[in-house]
């Protein structure tokens, strides 16, 4: 394979992560050109709703996946969190690289804390899962929608008009953007496989899978796989207020999986975890199961 059409958002942060896949297999594979394939989502041009408002699974993928499909594609780049549950026919997850922080943070003009927010500031977040978080923490705070790419975001905090908002930290490594932030690690479970990236394929293009699983980490892909698994078991997509954070020990072989779930138009919410052996995706998968279980036996359906 001598040429890899890779389909992306033409969002700073889908480009920078994008390029950085490109660069790389570039190096690994000698003769190798990739060729960028932008591609507008149904979640980038709905701005003015939250995405739970928007409705429906895939909102920033669908019609990524449709350019693997008809072949205007050989491979996409995904955050890995914008995928649903169930991937799409003829489509494989060829390689889960190494992960980036998975963590949110909480930026503001003075780098304050949660805690040290002012009485009834104005928070920005387009997540109900941080803002059902934030609003347990702090119920004075007021959390208004906020939705556009990081740089418009971080625009209007500069504006004044939030006291702070919340992004990922992935995001502003890869951008290299460095505001006053407080990492929320401990805080707030974060999205399900947030920092992590998702290469996909075609299932049957071989040349295309040999090529991408090059950057396929196992430890970032079994972590990935138990977090998905909770997604899966509360049939959630990428508006629903639902977090989930593995950690993979390889020389061990121990993984504790922690997850939040939040019932999307009622009070309850709650955090459970538990831990296993991981040997294989099978039993990432099963642990991944029985946190959403009790996830959704404890604030319901």
């Amino acid at each position: 394979m001598t040429v890899l059409r890779l389909a992306t958002r033409k969002s700073a942060l889908a480009l920078a992560q994008s390029r950085q896949v490109a660069r790389t297999l570039q190096d690994l594979v000698s003769g190798l050109r990739v060729e960028e394939v932008q591609v507008v989502t149904q979640g980038d041009r709905v701005l003015d709703r939250a995405l739970s408002e928007v409705g429906g699974k895939g909102l920033f993928v669908r019609e990524i996946e449709e350019a693997l499909l008809d072949g205007r594609a050989d491979l996409a780049v995904h955050s890995m969190k914008d995928l649903p549950a169930q991937m799409a026919a003829g489509l494989a997850l060829a390689a889960v690289p190494r992960r980036e922080s998975p963590w949110d943070a909480l930026v503001t003009p003075g780098g304050l804390g949660l805690d040290a927010l002012p009485p009834g500031a104005r928070l920005g977040t387009s997540s109900l899962r941080r803002a059902r978080t934030v609003k347990a923490a702090r119920p004075d705070v007021e959390v208004v929608l906020l939705r556009g790419n990081v740089d418009t975001r971080l625009r209007r905090l500069e504006a004044g008009d939030f006291d702070a908002i919340i992004l990922a930290e992935a995001g502003l490594r890869r951008l290299g953007l460095s505001p006053a932030r407080v990492v929320l690690e401990g805080v707030m479970v974060p999205a399900v496989a947030q920092g992590a990236l998702a290469l996909q394929t075609r299932e049957g293009d071989a040349a295309a899978r040999a090529v991408v699983g090059l950057l396929h980490d196992e430890a970032t892909a079994l972590e990935t796989e138990a977090e998905r698994a909770v997604l899966g078991a509360l049939s959630g997509d990428c508006g629903t207020p639902l977090g989930a954070l593995a950690r993979y020990d390889a020389a061990s072989r121990a993984m504790r999986l922690e997850g939040f779930y939040a019932h999307p138009t009622g009070e309850a919410w709650c955090r459970r975890e538990a831990s296993a052996v991981i040997a294989d995706a099978a039993d990432a998968r099963r642990l991944g199961e029985r946190v959403g279980a009790a996830l959704l036996a404890a604030v319901g359906a």
